[in-house]
């Protein structure tokens, strides 16, 4: 694995760069009609051909597209991790959580091979919202770690993580922040010489993984068309040395394999002043689910206990639970995810207002567990968003956008672990975000309302939930080369429709999960400074916060039986503290030295219990290098062991990881770049255990791994 600063960066080769062309984001469905109608007078679009990039130590600043007024990453008032071009090329993974996991203050909940979601700040779930391009993902992730992202990060132009005040513009209920991926799969520019795309190989040893991506994008006169496409086959991975399993030889995790295939197609009207486009992405995968331990099929609660095994005069179910369990059968996932989206912009739609912005989506989701050939439980998520945004021009020196967000969601589970009864989930959203610039100094300020309705269909039950958030920020670039930025957050976070209603056996995570009908809406109160410098041999981030939670929502463990844990979701305040940050030294021309690091402690503010599942402290140094058309990396990352743990958990041993990564850019004869590139992770083959993963005994992190890939833009 390797870490990436916004501040420093290896040079991109020009068609790289285009492919990682950042795309405007926009937003709702009412308003098709109104864009179209607008674009009707629209010319020939002029498409940006860039330029070869001049031989420098650094890549100018970066623009943030879910900063809401496309700001560069210097210009933030909170901290943002920007991946993109031949850094993304290295880091990317099969899963978005795995592809972020190195970087200061992100980690990942890790569910074997084919499920991995961002935790930031040690806040996962629907306290991380993830987005395509400014538009929310609608998948079964946030209900289950189990349920994979169905976001393809080998299909990925540039991914940005952010929090603070421009984070309240994608809902108040990302209290430790967004992850928005962007993409080229609606095209917003007409290629220059009529086509441009890219093509790419990888393989990697410790999983046997073959994958492979395409993308291709077409057009003429005002009209563009995109397709692109991903394979992967992935076995069962191999961990590091010293680990065993009972019963198996082997060091692979069984039931650890994922098959993926996604592909997607687009069509976009591009003129002078905007576009509107569509497209549709469809998803298929194939992954297993380690850990899953049928011997609690049958447990049940007496009050506030857990109780497993037929009570007397009652028989067993007759299931070999021991037979099962030694053998290692795991169900598997079969998902199916078909989204359709619309995107489009329109540049000064009316007087007073710059932009017009759309984002609309409708998803049909739905994925089956299935256990030794027959389908034991489907989940399925049938849902529509729809997004508007307007910025106005500059009005007294204070430039800003308002927007309407509104979303449904149809959530269903049936069959034998349906531990959440079907449920549709309501959200509309009002929200405004305005900047003013004095002299060095920038001022954010965000204001939102939500109301979020949640109606269980079983029982009958109705909860409904208002809010209001503000945020204001403030960075002063106080010297050329320095800056420093304060913010401060009150965001409400209604409780989701599985907090509220969940009742019963959820085997993948070896729970029994109660909900709460009548949780109330968490109230987050974050403070959080940051000091950068950006320019010179020596540059560096660092960000210290604090966000006290009133009525924090978590899964509280009453009772444990043999591995089974009784969780009820329950509200305390709580408190999470930390720090984040990395240092880079320019040595030569050539060398540089990396220092990073974080942590973050979460408490109850009661009686100063520990929350289950944050992630340990973890530092790390790394160095790299270039010459030529060469460039490498080698770092050393340290784990601490985490021993701060919840009621019911254990603690989990540190580690350390050496990890390595060379790449050679290269030209065809026509100009076309390519790149091929090499990286190995935990090169000792160390044995480790990921503290935020529910089944971590069983599935460990991967062990040595190579992986070798080769991309040409073309």
């Amino acid at each position: 694995m390797t870490h990436h600063s916004p501040h420093h960066s290896t040079p991109l080769r020009p068609a790289l760069r285009r492919a990682a062309r950042r795309h405007p984001a926009l937003h709702p469905v009412a308003l098709a009609a109104i864009i179209t109608l607008s674009g009707t007078g629209l010319v020939h679009a002029q498409a940006t051909a860039q330029a070869a990039p001049p031989t420098a130590a650094s890549l100018p600043p970066v623009t943030v597209s879910a900063s809401g007024l496309q700001l560069g990453a210097n210009d933030m008032t909170t901290p943002v991790t920007v991946l993109e071009g031949d850094e993304l090329v290295r880091r990317r993974e099969a899963t978005l959580g795995e592809t972020l996991n190195s970087e200061p203050g992100i980690t990942s909940s890790h569910f074997g091979a084919g499920a991995s979601r961002p935790i930031i700040r040690g806040m996962d779930g629907p306290r991380v919202k993830v987005l395509s391009d400014g538009a929310e993902l609608h998948d079964a992730s946030t209900i289950s770690p189990d349920h994979a992202v169905v976001s393809e990060p080998l299909l990925a132009t540039q991914i940005e993580v952010l929090r603070g005040p421009s984070a309240l513009l994608y809902g108040a209920g990302a209290v430790g922040g967004v992850v928005n991926v962007l993409d080229g799969k609606i095209p917003t520019a007409i290629p220059q010489k009529g086509y441009e795309g890219s093509a790419e190989l990888r393989a990697n040893s410790g999983a046997s993984e073959k994958a492979g991506a395409f993308s291709l994008t077409g057009g003429t006169g005002n009209l563009a068309v995109h397709v692109e496409g991903v394979a992967r086959d992935a076995g069962d991975y191999r961990v590091g040395k010293g680990w065993a399993p009972e019963g198996e030889p082997t060091r692979k995790v069984l039931g650890s394999f994922n098959r993926t295939d996604t592909g997607s197609v687009g069509l976009s009207w591009v003129g002078d002043r905007g576009y509107l486009g569509a497209a549709y992405t469809r998803q298929a995968a194939k992954y297993g689910l380690p850990g899953h331990n049928h011997s609690f099929e049958g447990c049940h609660t007496h009050g506030n206990s857990l109780h497993c095994g037929a009570h007397e005069g009652e028989e067993e179910d007759g299931h070999d639970h021991d037979h099962d369990a030694e053998h290692g059968d795991v169900p598997v996932v079969d998902l199916r995810s078909e989204r359709f989206d619309i995107r489009g912009e329109l540049r000064n739609p009316f007087a007073g207002f710059s932009a017009l912005r759309l984002r609309a989506g409708v998803t049909d989701y739905v994925h089956d567990e299935v256990e030794d050939g027959a389908i034991s439980t489907t989940f399925k998520n049938k849902a529509y968003d729809t997004r508007i945004e307007l910025q106005h021009n500059p009005i007294a020196g204070f430039k800003g956008v308002i927007g309407l967000q509104t979303s449904q969601r149809k959530f269903s589970a049936v069959g034998e672990e349906a531990y959440v009864e079907p449920t549709i989930t309501r959200k509309l959203g009002l929200f405004a975000l305005e900047e003013y610039r004095l002299g060095d100094w920038r001022f954010e300020a965000a204001l939102r309302h939500d109301r979020q309705t949640a109606e269980a269909q079983t029982s009958g039950i109705e909860r409904s939930h208002n809010g209001t958030s503000a945020s204001l920020g403030a960075v002063w670039k106080f010297t050329p080369g320095y800056q420093v930025g304060t913010s401060f957050t009150r965001a409400s976070r209604a409780p989701s429709a599985e907090e509220l209603y969940a009742q019963g056996l959820h085997m993948a995570t070896s729970t029994y999960e109660r909900g709460n009908a009548n949780l109330k809406s968490e109230i987050s109160q974050n403070i959080d400074v940051s000091l950068k410098k950006t320019a010179g041999d020596t540059t560096f981030g660092v960000s210290v916060f604090r966000n006290r939670i009133n009525n924090y929502i978590y899964g509280r463990t009453l009772d444990e039986v043999d591995g089974l844990q009784l969780l009820q979701y329950s509200q305390a305040d709580a408190t999470f503290t930390g720090i984040e940050g990395q240092v880079r030294q320019r040595i030569t021309r050539n060398l540089g030295v990396t220092l990073f690091g974080d942590t973050v402690r979460a408490t109850i503010d009661a009686g100063g219990g520990r929350l289950p599942r944050i992630p340990a402290t973890r530092a790390g140094i790394r160095v790299d290098a270039n010459w030529q058309a060469w460039e490498g990396q080698v770092e050393w990352v340290q784990v601490a062991r985490q021993n701060r743990v919840a009621e019911f958990e254990s603690a989990t041993p540190g580690y350390g990881m050496l990890n390595l990564g060379v790449s050679y850019n290269g030209q065809l004869s026509n100009g076309s770049p390519w790149q091929v590139y090499l990286k190995a992770n935990n090169l000792t083959d160390r044995l480790a255990y990921a503290h935020t993963s529910f089944i971590k005994n069983a599935a460990p992190l991967m062990g040595r791994n190579l992986t070798v890939g080769v991309k040409v833009a073309f």
